[in-house]
């Protein structure tokens, strides 16, 4: 999968993963990832289906309905990468954050759907469910930010409530805070995923 990485001056966080929105690539979120923790190391994948000629981490049907085959080959697909990537670069594969947006934060919710051991934790920033008819993995104590906009056309509250108690009822310990925005990513969720973060993940 097309990536970079850059090497974090703190080896005691985590490996931030950063996953795109529809169009984006993986230079599209460096910048907010920095914001959360200039310290540590970055993963940034580039999604390997194209629509429109625009990235994505996997194909859909229509707008809001998933191609679930192709989400799963996608999953995997990411998932062996992953672990590829921790040998490669050397970073501890149990210790990955996810930071997701849009397309992103719903191929990182499918990670956690799927895989109990694929992530360390997410931020998800206008996440939808990305499967209902599966039994999701035991995720105890797993910390999940959701950033959901009270007007966001493309993912309704009730999807960004239902992800919650999936995950909620998984064991994760999830916070889902609400903006009155629509489906951009905005200065304000995160600036609270950066609280969040630095709540779970910086050293006492």
């Amino acid at each position: 999968m097309q990536h970079v990485f850059h090497k974090g001056t703190d080896e005691t966080k985590p490996t931030l993963l950063l996953l795109h929105g529809t169009g984006g690539n993986e230079q599209s979120l460096i910048g907010l990832a920095k914001e959360i923790d200039e310290t540590a190391n970055i993963l940034s994948v580039r999604g390997n289906v194209l629509e429109n000629g625009m990235p994505r981490f996997f194909r859909r049907l229509a707008e809001g309905v998933f191609d679930i085959e192709d989400l799963i080959f996608r999953t995997q697909q990411l998932n062996d990468f992953l672990t590829e990537a921790a040998q490669q670069y050397g970073f501890d594969r149990q210790r990955i954050v996810a930071i997701g947006y849009s397309n992103g934060a719903n191929i990182a919710a499918s990670l956690l759907f799927h895989y109990k051991d694929a992530l360390a934790g997410a931020i998800l920033h206008h996440p939808m469910v990305p499967r209902r008819d599966i039994e999701l993995p035991v995720l105890t104590s797993m910390p999940v930010f959701i950033a959901a906009g009270t007007n966001d056309p493309m993912c309704t509250a009730e999807e960004s409530q239902d992800l919650e108690a999936l995950l909620s009822a998984a064991g994760a310990e999830v916070m889902t805070n609400w903006f009155n925005y629509g489906h951009q990513l905005t200065m304000p969720e995160v600036e609270a995923a950066k609280a969040w973060y630095k709540n779970n993940y910086s050293e006492v």
